[in-house]
């Protein structure tokens, strides 16, 4: 069985029997709602079909900049259970999440993870990386973390709720092994990852790559003149043949970015197009948190080739 055999093999282990959301919501059922696609697929797997999940964010919506209409507080104030992610992820919806918290239960997927694990940006200002999903193995901790507070809150689905999340814990190391085998094809001194902006510190970690984006951990920062002619002279530097554009961030500040390499007459190309801070579209493989997480891998391992 050759290798993306084997990481596909654990993507379609996505669905498990009994622990599959079916489209139909039973008004009986609680509701939980998520704030990012990303933690509303991990809530759909560790809860099965004993919840009514809603996501406030769609495909592509990047959640540093998301602002909640009015629909999305109503969903928000009608659900039994709100999951986000933290560390200031959801920066605009910071206030509308703290005034919720004083009237029901809201949980934070960081909150289950130990800070030393989470990468410090500025200590003195309380500034955290929040792009934890791309860890799987401090990822799994959360996960573990808002199962226990969902079979808490319902304890009348806890066993149902205990039996899909351990189920998924164990998808979740499958496709990182995986994902380790793939990257292992890959030289290590091709492995330098540069995006549209500061999402894959965490990935960089754990896989070994150093990781440069041309935007900050958050979208909200805007990349200028000196940030562009900085990440050219670094690619041409360091011979990086790819750079990767994003699926929730505009491409034009990358795009100047590959402008200006070609000025100075190094051939650099866009390696694919990554999943940061939004899953795919539903219904593909990156519309899941574990497809999704496959997905980049084999797009930066062919890319960096």
């Amino acid at each position: 069985m050759n290798l993306k055999t084997s990481v596909s093999i654990f993507t379609a282990l996505l669905v498990i029997p009994g622990c599959s959301s079916p489209e139909n919501r039973e008004s009986q059922k609680p509701t939980i709602t998520a704030t990012t696609s990303i933690i509303a697929d991990v809530v759909r797997n560790i809860t099965g079909d004993k919840v009514n999940v809603i996501s406030i964010m769609g495909a592509g919506v990047d959640p540093h900049l998301y602002k909640a209409s009015q629909g999305d507080v109503q969903l928000l104030q009608e659900a039994n259970m709100v999951i986000y992610n933290g560390l200031h992820l959801e920066g605009k919806m910071s206030e509308v999440l703290e005034k919720l918290s004083h009237g029901k239960t809201v949980v934070a997927v960081s909150d289950g993870i130990d800070k030393k694990f989470v990468r410090t940006i500025n200590s003195d200002a309380n500034v955290y990386d929040p792009h934890i999903w791309f860890d799987m193995k401090i990822w799994r901790e959360g996960v573990q973390y808002i199962s226990g507070e969902i079979q808490s809150k319902f304890p009348e689905i806890a066993t149902e709720v205990d039996s899909c999340t351990r189920n998924y814990l164990h998808q979740i190391d499958s496709v990182q092994t995986a994902c380790e085998q793939l990257i292992a094809e890959l030289d290590t001194q091709k492995r330098i990852l540069i995006t549209s902006h500061d999402a894959f510190e965490y990935f960089g970690r754990r896989f070994g790559f150093t990781v440069r984006g041309l935007q900050g951990i958050s979208t909200l920062s805007e990349s200028g003149l000196k940030d562009v002619t900085d990440m050219v002279n670094y690619i041409i530097t360091n011979k990086v043949k790819s750079v990767f554009v994003e699926n929730s961030v505009p491409q034009k500040a990358l795009r100047s970015v590959i402008d200006g390499c070609n000025a100075k007459g190094w051939d650099v190309k866009v390696g694919g197009e990554l999943f940061s801070d939004a899953l795919g579209a539903n219904g593909t493989a990156e519309g899941t948190y574990l497809g999704m997480v496959e997905f980049n891998v084999r797009t930066i391992v062919k890319g960096l080739k």
